[in-house]
């Protein structure tokens, strides 16, 4: 597919996904949002890959959303935009494959919830995370939806209720990032992150996935008997038994078969 407002690239077995509105700090529109989902998909129909990284193309990550398509809107419009934002978070999280933002500059509204519903959120030392919709009075409400699973209920509130940005360094302190790098190494940390990955038996990466964000809503009981049946099922698999022989038999793992 030809795609207008982002860049898709394939680096062997990672897929990348280029935010490509610089001249709006990539701020996010209907287009934009259906040229990411068009090829969330894509991607995550391609066998050849394992891993995606979301990016941002000029000097932001992404600014949230395009207000100029905000201007005007009744309800049902105004409804449908952040809908379909959100649904790109949803395909993230459904998805089979890791994916792993890459944070630099500004991560504002639903950048930041863009971000912070990626699976791995490597930032630049540069990068600041932002909900400042309460001081146009309109507070990040959807954003804040995504943010509060990835931090402690205190440090997303104090983000929600008073706007004020944080910095890669604290962002990482709240959970909100995995690890901070120099913005000159950012992409190679990043693509590093995300070849280890790859690496990786693909239903292992699947079902951990998926287990991890199913039990993250479960009571601590129905969670325990659900982990034991999905682990039970890995093990179960081709890639599951060959990754017990080979520890067993003291070698390197065959080539893994994803089935």
């Amino acid at each position: 597919m030809e795609y207008q407002v982002i860049i898709v690239d394939r680096r062997q077995r990672v897929g990348i996904i280029t935010l490509n509105r610089p001249e709006v700090c990539n701020a996010l529109n209907l287009q934009l949002v259906k040229e990411m989902l068009d090829a969330l998909q894509e991607l995550e129909d391609d066998l050849n890959i394992r891993v995606i990284v979301i990016k941002g193309a000029g000097k932001v990550f992404c600014s949230g959303h395009d207000f100029s398509t905000l201007r005007g809107k009744d309800l049902l419009g105004l409804r449908r935009i952040f809908r379909s934002s959100l649904r790109v978070v949803e395909t993230i999280t459904a998805m089979s494959k890791p994916v792993i933002a890459a944070v630099h500059g500004h991560a504002t509204a639903m950048g930041c919830a863009l971000a912070a519903g990626c699976d791995l959120v490597i930032a630049s030392d540069n990068a600041l995370f932002q909900l400042p919709g309460v001081n146009i009075g309109a507070a990040c409400i959807s954003p804040a939806a995504v943010v509060s699973r990835s931090m402690g209920r205190k440090k997303c509130l104090e983000l929600l209720l008073t706007g004020d940005p944080i910095d890669a360094n604290e962002a990482e302190r709240a959970g909100l990032v995995n690890r901070v790098v120099p913005l000159e190494k950012l992409d190679e940390a990043v693509m590093e992150l995300a070849e280890k990955l790859s690496g990786k038996a693909p239903l292992a990466l699947e079902l951990g996935k998926q287990a991890f964000y199913t039990m993250s809503d479960m009571q601590p009981g129905q969670a325990y008997n659900y982990a034991a049946e999905v682990i039970g099922i890995n093990f179960a698999t081709e890639d599951g038994r060959e990754g017990i022989a080979s520890f067993i038999e003291k070698r390197k793992p065959r080539p893994w078969q994803g089935r």
